[in-house]
């Protein structure tokens, strides 16, 4: 393994929300081992008119950030956005 992490963030009610990843293998953990799950797209990361690359956040209420050079940029800041608004417990 890489090292790298992968956050949940689990309300009172018990269901969990994260960014999608790969690192939480739920096939290979079988279906029931993290229960019912849904993915609900929360953005775009798309080329920009005039170059670059932008990430959309308007799925779920947010800005459009960029243009960013590299896609890679404009998926670190769509990361950075959706984990700082929408990923926090509230307070």
């Amino acid at each position: 393994m890489s090292g790298a992490v992968q956050e949940l963030f689990v309300a009172p009610d018990g269901t969990a929300r994260g960014l999608y990843g790969e690192l939480i293998d739920a096939a290979a953990l079988g279906a029931a081992a993290l229960g019912a799950a849904s993915v609900v797209r929360a953005s775009h990361v798309e080329p920009a008119p005039g170059g670059g690359w932008t990430a959309d956040l308007s799925p779920v209420g947010g800005p459009t950030l960029g243009p960013f050079p590299l896609r890679s940029a404009a998926l670190a800041a769509e990361a950075d956005w959706l984990t700082r608004h929408r990923l926090t417990p509230p307070g």
